[in-house]
């Protein structure tokens, strides 16, 4: 009698901890419901997705690399694939076939006229833009030709190089020359394919000035090769000089997409404390020297601080303007409207999620 006492005991417990078993196990095979402490409430997406993101690794590009390095895409689901492109128009194309998810680039008559083509492919975040006396990227001139190049209207007849044409540094150079009445056609504009070449051509002598970005405007600078001029903001203030653009396979995926946002604005957000409120500083240079292509840390105290937007907006009144000069410029095959190229529903989402920064 005691024995099958002891066997029916025996087989309580038996299946009281098998049943304990399967209601442990989902919980350790899935993620948590309540999603990371950082992004609380917001559940990664069910399987780790890769997602192919075109950068060059410079520090505009700090809201992916830092969030690689500290993990927010992972915490949410996705595997980030960097990618190099050698040209802006490569990457908008490899965008509008759905070979590229995310790219990290400038305004270009190449992206607009892809979205003339009712190709789902939508600028969607800030990624760089001039602070207030300390420009990341404008125009200096070369050393010698200080207290010679004072005034806008001292630029006329000079050979002053941008990367390229139909793109953001040929708007920005119209601009400035705009201040002193000055268009192209009043200098001796040179196109030299890379930064470096720039800061070649400035040690001897072979251009006046050149539209530079960091680490090559501080470089230029500490090298005694160039002055940094004027503050952009005096010249170009509205200016949205980089940004975030999703793909088809972005547009597409409103989950992904809006995950991707989320882990995106966080990173900034780091990137912001690091260099606006000296918080946890020799971190995220620490990280930007691993991942950037920038390896020297004594670069980011001297460099002017390239400006990312902590809430992830572009800045409209850019956005517009620069339309407007692709298409005063005939450059664009169909007349592109703001709400056509600029969607903030993915930072908005993210925005939902993580509050305002503070």
């Amino acid at each position: 009698m005691k024995s099958r006492v002891w066997v029916k005991i025996l087989s309580l417990l038996l299946v009281s901890v098998f049943l304990g078993a399967c209601a442990i196990s989902p919980a350790v095979n899935n993620p948590p419901a309540a999603g990371p402490a950082w992004a609380h409430g917001l559940t990664p997406i069910p399987q780790q997705t890769t997602v192919k993101v075109g950068m060059k690794q410079v520090i505009s590009d700090a809201g992916i690399l830092i969030g690689i390095a500290k993990g927010y895409y992972k915490d949410l689901g996705i595997t980030i694939d960097p990618i190099q492109f050698s040209s802006g128009q490569e990457m908008i194309n490899q965008l509008a076939v759905g070979q590229l998810d995310v790219g990290a680039t400038v305004t270009s008559s190449g992206l607009f006229n892809a979205m003339s083509r009712d190709i789902p492919v939508k600028i969607v975040a800030d990624k760089g833009v001039n602070i207030a006396g300390q420009g990341y990227y404008r125009l200096i001139i070369r050393k010698d030709l200080v207290g010679k190049i004072n005034n806008y209207t001292d630029l006329k007849g000079k050979k002053i190089a941008i990367v390229g044409t139909a793109s953001l540094d040929e708007i920005a150079l119209e601009r400035i020359l705009a201040k002193g009445s000055l268009t192209a056609k009043d200098i001796d504009l040179q196109i030299i394919r890379a930064f470096p070449d720039m800061l070649v051509s400035l040690a001897n002598q072979s251009i006046d000035a050149a539209m530079v970005i960091e680490p090559f405007v501080t470089q230029a600078i500490g090298k005694g090769l160039a002055d940094p001029w004027k503050d952009p903001a005096e010249y170009d203030p509205d200016a949205q000089t980089a940004l975030l653009v999703f793909g088809t396979s972005l547009t597409k995926n409103p989950d992904l997409a809006n995950r991707f946002m989320t882990a995106y604005i966080q990173s900034v957000r780091d990137y912001n404390d690091a260099f606006f409120k000296n918080k946890n500083k020799a971190e995220i240079i620490s990280i930007l020297c691993q991942y950037s292509v920038i390896k020297d840390p004594a670069l980011y105290e001297k460099m002017y601080p390239t400006g990312l937007n902590p809430n992830g907006y572009v800045r409209s009144k850019g956005i517009q303007l620069d339309l407007s000069w692709y298409k005063d410029n005939n450059l664009l095959k169909s007349d592109i409207k703001y709400d056509n190229a600029v969607d903030n529903q993915y930072v908005d989402f993210a925005i939902k999620t993580l509050g305002n920064y503070q």
